[in-house]
């Protein structure tokens, strides 16, 4: 059966088809909520707290061939949620290539650039390039038109790439 069905199947109350789409899921879901959360424990309590806020208002889901995105979007909201909470933003240690070249990053210095970003552009760089998300599944997730995702990635990017030179991290090509 295709992941449409089973997602209109889900939306008129089926519990299997509902447990079959967060089983597609759930390794996605890991690794986005592990990239923020950077704890196994936090990552796991954030995927159960995304499947019932899922569960609760999937009758809601007006498209449901965007199933994924929304999902993504609840959990990323979620995660946000608990950073808030927390009172500290968390990043990857993955590196951005277009910040540099690997020689010359370190982990700490990339973390604390993204760390400085306005929440806008740290959320965007980490979807399209920790999460490998396309500009249109971003601009679904914030809510924003396409135009604006791809302004904010781009002066984001920018801005990375002037703290890190500053730093002297990121060589002149």
């Amino acid at each position: 059966m295709d992941q449409l069905k089973i997602i209109k199947k889900a939306k008129k109350g089926d519990h299997e088809a509902f447990y079959q789409l967060m089983q597609s899921h759930k390794e996605r879901l890991y690794r986005i909520a592990y990239s923020y959360l950077k704890s196994e424990a936090d990552a796991l309590e954030a995927i159960q707290e995304t499947t019932f806020r899922a569960y609760r208002f999937i009758k809601k889901l007006k498209k449901p061939e965007f199933f994924s995105t929304w999902l993504i979007r609840i959990l990323i909201n979620y995660c946000n949620d608990e950073l808030k909470k927390r009172n500290r933003i968390v990043f990857s240690d993955q590196v951005i290539e277009t910040a540099g070249s690997k020689e010359d990053l370190y982990p700490i210095e990339i973390e604390e650039a993204i760390n400085s970003l306005d929440e806008k552009y740290r959320q965007v760089i980490t979807m399209k390039y920790l999460h490998d998300l396309k500009i249109k599944e971003i601009a679904m997730i914030m809510d924003s038109p396409e135009g604006t995702i791809k302004t904010w990635l781009a002066k984001g990017l920018r801005l990375l790439k002037q703290d890190l030179g500053r730093k002297g991290d990121v060589r002149d090509a």
